[in-house]
C-alpha cells in the first residue's frame, strides 16, 4: 500500500494571511501599517538638543490615542559587495599615493568586518487596526471556529483598516519631524521582503517586483512522500 504524500507548509503557522494595499492583513481579520523611520545619534548632540527631543518625544507620546509598537531589527551586514568596489575603484586609479591610501582603507576595512561583527539596524513603527473594530460578533464568531477565517472579505477589511490607520499614520509622521525623523510607509513589496528576510535570513537578497500581484504562495510548500514496502 503506498501512502498519500504529506503536504505541508510553514505558512500554514504563520499569522500572516495577506499582504496588500501597503498594509499587513493577519488572519483573525486586524490588521497594521509599518513605518520605517531613521535614528538619531543622541549621544552627540549638545544639552540642548537632547532636552529638545526629549520634551519632543514626550510631546509625540502624550499626543497619542491609539497603540504603536516599536520595532528595532539587528541584521549581520554583508559587506562583500562594498569590499569588491573598493578593489575595482583601486584598479582604475593612476596616482600612486592616492592609490596607497585607499589600498589601506580596503586593508582597514577587511580587518574590522573580520574581528567585528557589523550590524544593520533598522527601525520601525507599528500602527494596528483591532479585528475588534470592524464588529465584536463578527471577530469572536471567527475566533471561536476551529479553523479561524477572516470576519469580512479581505477587501472590506482592507478599506476599514486604511480609513482607521491612515490618519493615524499622517499624525505621527507630524510628530516624527519634531523629532528631527524621517519616516515613511513600507509598500507592499517592502513588506513582503520584510517578513520574508525575517521567516528566512539565510535567503540572501531577494527583490520583489512593485507591480507585481502575488496571488500565489512565494515559497511553495514541501512535499514528501515516506518509502514503505507494498502490502
Amino acid at each position: 500500500m503506498n501512502p498519500a504524500p504529506i503536504i505541508t507548509s510553514t505558512q500554514n503557522h504563520l499569522d500572516i494571511e495577506d499582504i496588500r494595499d501597503n498594509l499587513v492583513l493577519l488572519k483573525d481579520g486586524s490588521c497594521c501599517l509599518l513605518l520605517q523611520t531613521t535614528a538619531v545619534n543622541f549621544s552627540l548632540l549638545s544639552e540642548s538638543e537632547q532636552d529638545a527631543i526629549i520634551y519632543a518625544y514626550a510631546g509625540l507620546l502624550n499626543s497619542l490615542t491609539f497603540p504603536i509598537q516599536i520595532v528595532v531589527t539587528s541584521q549581520k551586514k554583508n559587506i562583500a559587495n562594498y569590499l569588491a568596489l573598493l578593489a575595482a575603484q583601486k584598479q582604475k586609479i593612476s596616482n600612486p599615493l592616492l592609490k596607497q591610501q585607499v589600498e589601506k582603507y580596503y586593508q582597514f576595512v577587511k580587518k574590522t568586518v573580520a574581528e567585528n561583527e557589523v550590524l544593520d539596524k533598522k527601525f520601525y513603527l507599528v500602527i494596528p487596526f483591532s479585528s475588534l473594530e470592524l464588529g465584536v460578533s463578527n471577530a469572536l464568531a471567527a475566533s471561536i471556529k476551529r479553523k479561524p477565517e477572516l470576519p469580512f472579505d479581505k477587501q472590506s477589511i482592507l478599506t476599514k483598516a486604511k480609513n482607521s490607520l491612515i490618519p493615524k499614520r499622517d499624525h505621527l509622521l507630524k510628530q516624527l519631524v519634531r523629532i528631527g525623523l524621517k519616516a515613511k510607509q513600507l509598500t507592499t513589496p517592502e513588506l513582503i521582503k520584510l517578513f520574508y528576510n525575517y521567516y528566512n535570513p539565510d535567503s540572501g537578497a531577494i527583490e520583489f517586483d512593485a507591480a507585481a500581484e502575488y496571488e500565489a504562495p512565494i515559497v511553495e510548500a514541501a512535499v514528501s512522500q515516506e518509502q514503505t514496502n507494498e502490502v
